[in-house]
């Protein structure tokens, strides 16, 4: 299949990428500020993946959320709160602000390795269980391959379930599709499977699971925002942007932040285009402006 970034009239320039990377990296110290780490912090899906989650900690973590504006009111709550599917449920019953969401990943997470039916029906009952926004992968056993009908055939499967059952309860609901860009290596294979991927309907385009080795990247996220750029010019809609995996300090979300804000501008800088898919981040960015060891997630 033809490159999908030609359509777009977009070509990956790696050399202008790292040269943008440089400046925007030297520049961090002046673009970091008390307001801009709090509206990083307003960006986050708090996430806990773990193998270890039980119903247990994941009320904990809802817990902390929920007493989070008692405890620092002078800060905005995270985005929302991200788990497996099977916790959807629990957090929709024990959260106390609808404006938190309720975001679960799906479509068997991580690896997207499974009948295509399977991944409709793990959509499907987390919205049911009341996921406002579902993360879901690439699946790259076809990408790789060069089967960008058949990867984009399941993201356009699930995108319909969600809809389906979304509408169901007179609702939308958030799709995010996550790239696994360590995997992907390239800026000509981000920037096609970036393009599909919004093609396919997606709402938000992710870089990482944060379960490979090589997660995150300031390269992979400059792609994304200069494809994501491209497709609102072509087509007038505007895809959100989320980093996640490996994002663990203040000044990595700033770094983040300045990409988005350099490539996409002002309206992207808000969390219904832009968010962090983090467990770590939290405490940091509380570090960070309360200027001491803050460790309350």
């Amino acid at each position: 299949m033809a490159d999908l970034f030609v359509k777009y009239g977009y070509t990956p320039d790696k050399e202008a990428i790292d040269r943008s990377l440089d400046i925007l990296s030297k520049n961090l110290e002046n673009v970091v500020s008390p307001q801009v780490l709090k509206d990083c912090f307003s960006l986050m899906d708090l996430t806990s993946l773990k193998t270890t989650d039980t119903e247990e900690s994941i009320s904990k973590l809802v817990a902390k959320v929920n007493a989070f504006k008692a405890d620092y009111p002078a800060y905005p709550l995270p985005a929302s709160i991200c788990v497996y599917p099977n916790f959807a449920g629990l957090v929709k019953s024990r959260r106390e602000d609808p404006e938190v969401h309720v975001t679960t990943v799906a479509g068997c997470f991580p690896t997207s390795q499974s009948y295509v039916e399977v991944k409709v029906k793990e959509c499907e009952m987390a919205v049911a269980a009341g996921a406002d926004e579902i993360d879901i992968v690439l699946a790259l056993n076809s990408f790789l391959s060069g089967d960008y009908a058949k990867a984009g055939s399941e993201i356009r499967a699930m995108r319909q379930a969600i809809d389906k059952a979304a509408a169901a309860q007179k609702r939308h609901v958030i799709l995010k599709v996550i790239l696994e860009t360590g995997l992907l290596v390239t800026p000509e294979a981000i920037a096609n499977a970036s393009f599909l991927a919004m093609e396919e309907g997606a709402d938000f385009i992710k870089t990482s699971t944060g379960k490979v080795d090589v997660n995150a990247t300031p390269m992979a996220a400059y792609v994304m925002c200069q494809c994501i750029k491209a497709f609102y010019e072509h087509t007038g809609k505007k895809v959100g942007f989320k980093a996640a995996g490996g994002l663990s300090t203040a000044m990595d979300a700033v770094c983040y932040y300045s990409i988005v804000s350099s490539i996409l501008g002002k309206d992207w800088l808000n969390k219904d285009l832009f968010r962090f898919g983090v467990s770590r981040l939290g405490n940091s960015l509380l570090s960070a402006i309360e200027q001491k060891t803050v460790a309350y997630f």
